[in-house]
């Protein structure tokens, strides 16, 4: 049976947002990211980073710098007891590369974690500080959660507010998802 998971945006929910993290020297957690994610995994619910990546596209970064990033914010995560099972993201860019179904709001990457690791959107929660991190939520029919961050819009917390949930931290946003689950009597496991 497809589980419930969680779909975390990567910068500015789980780290530190520098405007096109490129330098895995400068990635820094946010405070309690690593926990509230370490909570999900005690609990059993499978944790996916989906990320739009769209300085690649635009040349500001390579695949290459992507992915030292990436693998430092994993490194970071392990060193305080938590983990990811997958990471999903999107290189393009709209005004670059054209449309495309991977990029969020877009649901491509989220079906493709959703797919491999037998996971069920419908049941999952997508939180981010934008609200293209939490759109998706509404057309799967999951729990949107909007962290804000220093640089999200005023405007995406008014939406949000009105359509999804807000919470101050992601640790917040977790905990309002496990009580969800064994309100509903659904154990991720």
């Amino acid at each position: 049976m497809p589980r419930p998971a969680a779909y975390l945006d990567r910068d500015g929910t789980i780290n530190v947002d520098t405007d096109h993290v490129r330098d895995p020297d400068t990635v820094t957690l946010i405070p309690g990211a690593a926990a509230a994610i370490r909570r999900l995994n005690d609990a059993g619910v499978p944790v996916v980073i989906v990320t739009n990546q769209g300085g690649i596209a635009r040349g500001i970064f390579t695949e290459a710098q992507y992915e030292s990033v990436r693998e430092k914010v994993l490194q970071l995560l392990a060193a305080e007891g938590a983990h990811i099972d997958a990471v999903q993201h999107c290189p393009h860019h709209p005004d670059f590369t054209g449309p495309c179904e991977c990029r969020k709001p877009g649901l491509l990457n989220y079906q493709r974690a959703a797919a491999a690791l037998d996971l069920d959107p419908a049941r999952s929660l997508f939180v981010g500080d934008r609200l293209t991190d939490v759109l998706p939520a509404a057309a799967f029919g999951g729990m949107g959660v909007l962290v804000p961050s220093d640089r999200t819009k005023p405007a995406y917390v008014t939406e949000a507010r009105e359509r999804f949930a807000v919470a101050d931290t992601l640790g917040e946003a977790v905990d309002r998802f496990l009580a969800s689950l064994v309100t509903a009597g659904a154990p991720a496991k």
